[in-house]
């Protein structure tokens, strides 16, 4: 009889270290967690796993320094945010802890592995007996490991079909899971699913085990029939929330160190309600302790708040909390208030959380108050609908109920708990019927490029060593071709087309980083150029992968001349430079939280991407372009050293965004102003840039500013294009010298103004000419009468006056206006107030008519207009208001 080991008690932080010192121990490298917002992948919206930021070792593209790899990675889903709250294990924002192999090892280590991390004392300690695991019917090895190396009860395995990890193309495989007996406190007499892996809360998945070790091809739709994968690989995923749940006897997950001060300052903040006291309520404590978390870290990464993609969702987060908050008695701003909280429980391993919290928190405010600005109009609007609603069979359309979810932030619940306070009822299949139609929306916006690629194995396979020599050699004399590649297969000769090749010894820049590929000559030991390099790309083993368009013959084993455009390279590798100058130029200027989001290195100019709450002012574009040229004046020197990374972030080194590092890192340094982990090529001093101008500034979406800039030859082009266009201007207006071209233009717009004036004053005496016939003549329908005229005006202000002065003396019960414009026209309807009074009304009127001059209006009882564009139809359209009035 086994004796039942005490749970250890221990705090998130010491859960997450235990994890990822353990998996150290086996010689993981631990990947820091990387922002929430994917880099170089239109598949997904955030970061939704642990291994999605390593996608691209597991697909083949890359082949990692270090086969295994272990993190806590941050992770964000929204697919089911009506859950938050009220399930016991439901967030938008998780930690998912990973160890991972990459061709390395496989199940044999990976499931005892697990079994020592989860039961050793010196690690989680957890009773065995506590523990069950699930495993796919087929996987006859992973049953095996579990039953004779690890030990495991036979009546502690169960086989579970669904266990079969498989999103689409590429790589796929079984899986375990490992549950923990929570105890039979747990138990529900009702629930028929039990046992582990079943739908209860006794049996608590912590951990799953992926075993990738199958290639799903395309085509392919029975997993039987998946071919083995080149390189098989481990990907397991261990929820924080949901173990730390384990370790601190907690009932959900809420009850712990990650959510607890969230809650008790919300407590604070309410000072009416207090946590498990009432059910209802609790829901919403757990929805503003998760919704926070889930903002305050995708603001911390630079998303931010707007009305698509990312930054849609945080403003829904946002509004829901708003709205729990207002169920707990919180009508003041308050979301603010808990940033802070989110920072202090993270920042054992956050710390950036704490120290951008003053500004995440300011972004968090300004949302809050324009959405309390909305929530206003919002009840307002509620309010009609209901009324509306008691006189439609007691039922609020379901396209309503979702206008008010998806502009006012109100979710469907909210909708239903006022709608049965006022016995109604809501059409769900009608808002579930919008959701949908969203949702399908918010597919096809994103890209449909495969999530995770099919691995290459010819590539992935290729070890031939190659060195890259490029950042001061741009001449490489004498190197063998040591590989050629034609339609993804090695060849010892090529005659002829494009193929793929792989020099001992190379000068050409890999594309990276955002810098583009070196383009280049091959020349033979004869001197004869045999091929122009088009493209240079990394190999999974990190070789410079040349794509050539041959000349003559090429040879493996042959010696040939690796020549490099000079004026390109030395053109793209200015404006590399320039982008360093501008990203820290820009952080100086407008704050340390704006952060690099993605950038683009040409010889003709630079595109660089950041982080930014609304348009960049000019007076800063203005100030970020002199501090740029004032760095160019001085001629810093430009240098750079190869380190490690700890050496790199003590010399002040910035990590650009998400880029992943090896163990030895190149700093790039401009002078003592810049400093920053890179591997791209640059200018030898400031100097060299000769000028940089900034060329335009724009949103690209939610949060997210691009520059555009050029420097050197570029610049002198655009200034050149800027003088030929003054001298133009200058031409045109007839200016001497340059320096006169404001005052000319000055002096013609101040005449052009007063030509204006005349003209449209002479224009409303020749109205009122025609108006004084008119209004001379009124027709006499039924028992009101009509003035209808066409005419010779420019504008529907003309119209307007007319109207104006028409309401002076009121000669007819309803005026028509029209004017003709040639391509389009004016329509106006006035109605005096005694015929108002009798239902006469100038909004139904216009609507009548307008379609004659194929167009549509609308407007007050007693002034309405249209537009149209068949000038053709003006007779008709005043007939047709005869006749309308003759009805009535």
């Amino acid at each position: 009889m086994r004796l039942t080991l005490k749970m250890k008690e221990l705090s998130s932080a010491e859960v997450r270290s235990l994890f990822l010192r353990f998996f150290e121990s086996k010689g993981h490298k631990i990947e820091p967690s990387q922002s929430l917002i994917p880099q170089n992948d239109p598949t997904l919206l955030w970061i939704n796993s642990g291994v999605a930021t390593l996608k691209k070792y597991f697909d083949g593209s890359v082949v990692p320094e270090n086969h295994r790899i272990t993190n806590a990675q941050k992770s964000i889903r929204t697919n089911d945010i009506e859950n938050v709250g009220h399930t016991a294990r439901h967030h938008t924002l998780f930690e998912m802890m990973g160890n991972f192999s990459i061709g390395d090892y496989f199940k044999e280590e990976a499931i005892p592995w697990a079994w020592e991390l989860l039961t050793s004392p010196e690690w989680f300690g957890m009773d065995p007996d506590k523990l069950y695991v699930t495993v796919y019917p087929n996987d006859d090895q992973a049953k095996d490991i579990w039953l004779h190396k690890v030990g495991l009860p036979k009546d502690h395995l169960y086989e579970e079909p669904d266990n079969f990890w498989d999103i689409g193309e590429g790589p796929s495989g079984p899986d375990s899971e490992i549950f923990y007996d929570r105890g039979e406190e747990f138990n529900d007499p009702d629930e028929a699913e039990n046992y582990p892996g079943g739908e209860n809360e006794r049996y608590l998945e912590i951990w799953n085990l992926v075993f990738s070790q199958f290639n799903h091809l395309p085509g392919l739709t029975d997993n039987k029939d998946y071919p083995e994968l080149p390189t098989k690989n481990i990907d397991t995923g261990m929820g924080l929330e949901r173990v730390v749940s384990v370790f601190q006897h907690a009932k959900t997950n809420f009850e712990t160190d990650l959510f607890l001060p969230l809650i008790h300052k919300t407590e604070d903040i309410s000072g009416q309600f207090k946590y498990g006291e009432d059910d209802t309520k609790d829901i919403s404590f757990k929805v503003i302790a998760d919704h926070i978390r889930a903002v305050t870290f995708a603001i911390g990464d630079g998303a931010l708040p707007s009305n698509e993609g990312r930054g849609y969702i945080i403003r829904r987060l946002l509004r829901r909390a708003v709205l729990h908050g207002r169920k707990l008695g919180i009508s003041q701003v308050f979301l603010k208030d808990l940033v802070p909280v989110v920072g202090e429980i993270m920042i054992s391993y956050y710390p950036e959380i704490a120290k951008n919290a003053d500004y995440i928190a300011s972004i968090v405010e300004a949302e809050e108050i324009r959405f309390n600005k909305t929530l206003t109009d919002g009840l307002s609007l509620l309010d009609d609908v209901i009324e509306q609603a008691k006189s439609k069979k007691g039922i609020i359309d379901g396209a309503i109920a979702f206008k008010l979810y998806d502009t006012y932030g109100f979710p469907y619940e909210l909708t239903e708990e006022y709608a049965t306070d006022e016995g109604l009822k809501v059409d769900r299949d009608g808002f579930d019927e919008q959701m949908k139609a969203q949702q399908e929306r918010a597919r096809s916006a994103r890209s449909n490029k495969a999530s995770m690629g099919v691995q290459n194995e010819l590539l992935t396979g290729l070890k031939t060593p190659s060195q890259y020599v490029g950042w001061s050699e741009l001449t490489v004399e004498q190197t063998e071709l040591v590989n050629l590649i034609v339609d993804n297969k090695l060849v010892e000769e090529a005659n002829a087309g494009q193929v793929q090749a792989i020099f001992a010894k190379t000068p050409f820049y890999a594309e990276m980083g955002g810098q583009v590929a070196d383009l280049g000559m091959i020349y033979d030991e004869s001197g004869q150029a045999v091929a122009k390099v088009t493209d240079v790309q990394n190999a999974p083993n990190g070789q410079h992968l040349h794509t050539l368009s041959i000349i003559a013959p090429l040879f493996v084993g042959k010696q040939y001349k690796l020549d490099v455009d000079r004026p390109y390279h030395v053109a793209v590798s200015k404006n590399h430079t320039a982008t360093h100058l501008l990203d820290q130029t820009l952080r100086n200027v407008l704050g340390e939280h704006t952060t690099q989001a993605g950038s683009l290195v040409t010889a003709e100019g630079l595109r660089y991407d950041f982080t930014y709450n609304g348009a960049v002012p000019s007076e800063k574009l203005q100030e970020v372009e002199d501090i740029i040229n004032q760095k160019i004046i001085d001629n810093l020197p430009i240098s750079w050293i190869e380190t490690d990374i700890e050496s790199a972030k003590k010399l002040g080194a910035v990590a650009v965004f998400t880029e992943k590092y090896g163990e030895k890192v190149r700093v790039v340094s401009i002078g003592d102003y810049n400093a920053e982990f890179d591997g791209g090529t640059h200018a030898n001093s400031t100097a060299e840039l000769g000028m940089f101008k900034i060329v335009g500034e724009q949103g690209t979406g939610a949060g997210v500013r691009r520059i555009e800039a050029v420097t050197g030859s570029g610049a002198m082009a655009l200034f050149k294009l800027h003088d030929s266009w003054l001298a133009k201007a200058a031409e045109q207006v007839k200016a001497p010298q340059l320096s006169e071209i404001n005052d000319k233009i000055s002096g013609l717009q101040t005449a052009l103004k007063e030509a204006e004036r005349q003209a449209a004053s002479l224009e409303q005496k020749l109205a009122n000419q025609e108006a004084d016939a008119a209004f001379a003549n009124p027709q006499k329908i039924n028992n009101y009468t009509l003035i209808a005229t066409e005419m010779a005006v420019e504008s529907m202000d003309v119209l307007r006056s007319t109207a104006d002065t028409w309401k002076q003396s009121t000669p007819s019960d309803v005026l028509v206006l029209a004017a003709n414009l040639g391509d389009k026209v004016n329509l106006l309807v006035a109605v005096a107030p005694e015929a108002v009074k009798k239902g006469i009304k100038a909004g139904d009127l216009v609507k009548s008519i307008a379609p004659a001059i194929g167009g549509g209006g609308g407007g007050r009882p007693d002034m309405a207009q249209a537009g149209g564009k068949n000038p053709a139809g003006i007779a008709d359209a005043f007939k047709q208001a005869a006749d309308w009035l003759q009805e009535k």
